[in-house]
């Protein structure tokens, strides 16, 4: 060999040995396993690279790259044993007679007075809740998807408890449905002036709808309607037991006498209500009082067969 090419050769050399920017490959994976920076390598393309250690314990945290990585996805984690005395905490048994109905959730709650807040203990049927678990249930009812989409609130019913005037309209309207009681706009106050032509005031009776929700647009309630809430105004009236029912307008007392008949042919006769024949009179709402004022008289002698009764 000339002198001429040792030169050139021993230029090589150091190029490659002392040049920062050219590394072989032994030294880049050296270099990058000192940083801790993982390098994969698949061992049927080759063996591992000289200069890696591969047995030698070292304090980095990198995962040795000998090793592939379906290694690592064929490990198998150790099977849980033991989950049913878990899962037996977080389980609900709904006793098998639950009524359907009614929110599981309210199902087993119990009594807890804290201050103000109570949390009354709720039955699983409606025949066996009192005034204040029914008043609850009837607030968190779900049955009827359209009118608990644009209820602002339900509206449960109004007035006194051992009343024995009962009187059942048709559905909360606007007014109604902002306030939570049932006859409070303007065919209210006109229901006012009835009671007092024959001596009660509003406090002295109680008032309840056929249905708890305003039906949108102040729409007739439908049959389907009518029947998921008929449990709770049933409930009200076993409660209640009073001496008299006064139905006004036609759907509550084609609802309540399960007949189709008019209003008109309904009136002037003292009907039957449930098992122990409840006196009912069926007379004109007063809503429809405010577009035929001419009807009035005849409201007035349904209100006569009323103060006979109660009197």
């Amino acid at each position: 060999m000339s002198n001429q090419d040792a030169s050139k050769s021993d230029d090589a050399q150091n190029a490659t040995s002392h040049n920062p920017t050219i590394m072989s490959d032994n030294d880049k994976y050296s270099y990058l396993n000192r940083l801790g920076i993982t390098v994969w390598l698949n061992k049927k393309l080759g063996t591992t690279p000289v200069g890696i250690p591969t047995k030698q314990k070292t304090t980095s945290t990198a995962i040795p790259i000998d090793v592939e990585p379906k290694v690592q996805s064929q490990i198998k984690p150790k099977p849980v044993t033991n989950l049913e005395p878990t899962l037996e905490h977080t389980t609900t048994n709904i006793p098998a007679d639950t009524d359907p109905t009614i929110p599981a959730a309210t199902n087993t709650a119990t009594t807890n007075n804290t201050g103000n807040n109570t949390t009354i203990a709720v039955s699983s049927t409606k025949s066996t809740l009192n005034w204040d678990e029914l008043a609850i249930q009837v607030t968190q009812c779900q049955l009827c998807p359209e009118l608990v989409a644009d209820r602002t609130q339900t509206v449960f019913g109004t007035g006194n408890r051992q009343a024995k005037l009962l009187i059942i309209g048709e559905a909360p309207g606007e007014a109604e449905d902002e306030q939570g009681e049932p006859f409070v706009g303007r065919a209210g106050k006109l229901l006012d002036n009835i009671l007092f032509a024959i001596g009660y005031k509003r406090e002295d009776i109680y008032i309840a709808n056929i249905l708890k929700c305003r039906p949108p647009h102040n729409r007739n309630p439908s049959a389907e309607e009518a029947e998921h809430c008929q449990p709770w105004l049933t409930r009200q009236i076993e409660l209640l037991n009073p001496q008299l029912i006064l139905a006004v307008g036609a759907v509550p007392a084609q609802n309540l006498l399960k007949v189709k008949t008019p209003v008109g042919k309904l009136r002037n006769t003292i009907h039957k209500y449930g098992p122990k024949g409840i006196p009912l009179v069926v007379t004109y709402h007063p809503a429809y009082l405010l577009r035929a004022p001419g009807q009035k008289l005849e409201v007035w002698k349904d209100l006569q067969h009323i103060k006979k009764i109660l009197s």
